[in-house]
């Protein structure tokens, strides 16, 4: 009942576009202008006349960063860096340190995965809480020590893709159709030679399937469609299933104890927007640490699992290897 609560406050706080209590306006700073969410993210919250205007935050400040190496940075960045600074009026920086002076929270969105610890560095001595864009990082090593960076500052972190938003993948998050034991999800997965298979694009599909089966994920098995497509197949304990397929389309379905529904839908950002200007308000982290661990390493697996040929992977063994850290209890 309370998770179904917190669904409707965020999405009640994205169709009405009402800010959060609070008197005034947070000052948010981007670091990484490589990617189309640093835009839809500002026109989200600095344009009152748009649709899905969520209030209580603007973007004020940016560091352009960037990855000559990564084709998709190289040649988006410009163009990105030119519309924030031109029609939405936002400053740069030229060191992170300098953009954490001037703003109360940071959303990290650099496309490039590989440089999300070194950015996060400075964030976290600056001790501003702040969103980390999809993916968290390019390894489960970078991942963990993100997490144990802010723990030893008590900076609230947390990362996420848009899709965990869906309206009908939180609705069974939140209990709709029961506990789940068996679910689909469905993503685009091309490929990147400068990150693991599914860090790239697929983790939107995985961040659908770990939204609605929670943790518990015992093995991890990658195989292929008749087709050729990626599919990697988890267990969950008490024999609970879950299936990520590489698809054209966001979608899927979860079936529970009472009934089943269509899962993985992309909805937009907004919901995600008010969640993340929560979870600068209150430095309450939505997604527990262990889950975005878990999905780290259900992707790590996923490789893991290609390399010996399709044979099943031990969740356990990947987080053996990485020095599964304690974490702050959940």
């Amino acid at each position: 009942m309370a998770n179904m609560k917190r669904v409707g406050l965020i999405l009640g706080l994205w169709l009405a576009g009402t800010s959060i209590a609070q008197a005034s306006d947070l000052r948010v700073g981007l670091v990484g202008l490589d990617t189309s969410h640093a835009v839809a993210f500002t026109r989200i919250l600095n344009d009152p006349s748009d649709a899905n205007h969520v209030a209580g935050a603007r973007v004020v400040a940016a560091f352009k960063g960037g990855s000559p190496d990564l084709d998709a940075s190289r040649n988006r960045i410009e163009g990105f860096t030119a519309e924030l600074t031109e029609k939405y009026g936002i400053e740069l920086f030229p060191t992170i340190e300098d953009l954490c002076r001037n703003v109360d929270a940071v959303m990290l969105l650099s496309v490039d995965g590989r440089a999300h610890l070194a950015q996060a560095i400075p964030i976290v001595l600056a001790r501003k809480p702040f969103f980390i864009d999809k993916p968290m990082a390019a390894s489960l090593r970078d991942a963990i020590a993100i997490f144990q960076l802010a723990a030893r500052y008590d900076v609230p972190v947390f990362s996420s893709s848009g899709l965990r938003y869906g309206v009908n993948t939180q609705a069974v998050r939140a209990g709709s159709i029961g506990r789940v034991h068996h679910a689909e999800t469905t993503s685009p997965s091309t490929i990147d030679p400068t990150h693991p298979d599914l860090f790239w694009y697929g983790i939107h599909g995985v961040e659908s399937l770990f939204t609605v089966m929670g943790t518990g994920c015992e093995t991890v098995r990658r195989g292929t469609t008749a087709d050729g497509a990626i599919e990697v197949t988890g267990v969950w304990r008490g024999g609970r299933t879950g299936v990520f397929r590489e698809d054209r389309a966001y979608g899927g379905l979860a079936r529970g104890e009472d009934g089943e529904t269509a899962v993985g839908s992309f909805d937009g950002y907004a919901p995600m927007v008010a969640e993340i200007l929560r979870f600068f308000r209150t430095g309450e982290t939505p997604i527990p640490q262990r889950e975005t661990i878990e999905l780290f390493a259900f992707m790590e697996a996923a490789d893991e699992s290609k390399r010996r040929g399709g044979e099943p992977v031990s969740i356990a063994e990947i987080l053996d290897y990485y020095g599964h850290p304690g974490l702050r209890s959940e």
